[in-house]
């Protein structure tokens, strides 16, 4: 075994769970990578370096995370490369469970974006060659594609997995109909399915509880929510500012015109916290965690005490009574997330 992958005392206490309806074994907590990168990219100006990424993997490794996520378009390519020169070098390919998505691209040009074959088959040996693996365990559609068949699209998934390049499949940011409708033409043709889907799911944003998540806890599919925290809302009051919370555009896109709703959410967290002498980000996590179906939040760490803090959250359990008071402010939101048929730029 290689140094990072000896069993602390903290990794000894890391709960695992079966992936959905398969047999593959992953930690309560994913480790997402969208900010590791270089900012220059001008994709995150607050993404952090190669360095500070091998930090935050390395002790994501010793708290007995397994489950790594990351995406060809986060930080046009680089993230991946960082993951994956970090995890050669640390951990055992075997033992932990990588992701890696296709849809975005980073330049306007014929068939580099989308979900055709043509995009897929090249895009899924570009994200091999930067993560330095010669497979991904679950390979994940970011969008939906409204430009080309679902057809085409879940012959070329299966293809991939059936020349041994992914393991499984799983599925992000959709609506349930688009999911279902994926699934059964998957179904009807003897097609690899979905395994997993990775949606928008946060105590500020819970419109996934309306179709998506009965819909996945029926079919026993693993759901990895992303934005736990909600780009940061969730561990500290509004008026805190962060470099990220100032430079990140996508994240203010989706929770700054909701700010009114949100508030009360936000200060009943900080007084569930101080009633149990933790963190907020504890809180929150506990939240997601004691959720039915919900497999693994995806934590999106750039420090190595972010994960410290968010493992404390796997110890926390909130009483029914708690819950409801977290839930008790919450108001429909827009929807955040999916594409909608007419947003046609996948350029990132």
């Amino acid at each position: 075994m290689k140094p990072s992958d000896g069993l602390t005392e903290r990794s000894l206490k890391m709960d695992y769970t079966k992936f959905g309806n398969t047999g593959l074994d992953v930690s309560r907590l994913c480790l997402g990578t969208m900010g590791f990168g270089n900012a220059s990219t001008g994709m995150f100006p607050w993404a952090v370096g190669a360095e500070q990424s091998e930090k935050v993997i390395k002790q994501a490794l010793d708290l007995g995370i397994n489950f790594f996520d990351t995406a060809n378009i986060y930080s046009h390519g680089d993230s991946e490369r960082f993951v994956g020169q970090t995890l050669k070098k640390l951990a055992d390919r075997d033992q932990i469970v990588l992701a890696t998505k296709v849809f975005f691209t980073p330049e306007k040009a014929p068939n580099l974006a989308g979900l055709s074959r043509k995009a897929i088959m090249s895009q899924i040996d570009q994200s091999l060659e930067r993560l330095q693996t010669d497979y991904v365990d679950l390979y994940i559609i970011h969008r939906w594609d409204y430009n080309t068949p679902i057809e085409e699209t879940m012959a070329a998934l299966h293809d991939v997995v059936k020349a041994g390049k992914a393991r499984y499949i799983g599925a992000s940011a959709m609506l349930a109909w688009q999911f279902e409708k994926a699934q059964a033409v998957a179904k009807l043709h003897g097609w690899t399915e979905f395994v997993s889907m990775q949606n928008h799911l946060n105590l500020l944003y819970r419109e996934e509880e309306r179709e998506m998540l009965p819909l996945c806890r029926d079919q026993n599919i693993a759901v990895t929510p992303y934005s736990p925290l909600a780009s940061g809302r969730l561990t500290r009051d509004w008026a805190g500012e962060t470099k990220r919370y100032a430079t990140d555009a996508v994240a203010r896109s989706k929770y700054d015109d909701s700010k009114q709703l949100d508030m009360p959410i936000i200060k009943r967290v900080g007084e569930i916290a101080a009633k149990y002498g933790v963190d907020r980000v504890q809180v929150a996590l506990a939240w997601l965690l004691q959720k039915p179906g919900v497999t693994a939040p995806i934590i999106g760490a750039t420090k190595a005490h972010h994960l410290t803090g968010a493992v404390k959250a796997l110890d926390l359990t909130l009483s029914p009574e708690d819950i409801n008071y977290l839930e008790a402010p919450y108001a429909p939101h827009e929807l955040v997330g999916p594409l909608a048929s007419d947003q046609m730029d996948y350029q990132r």
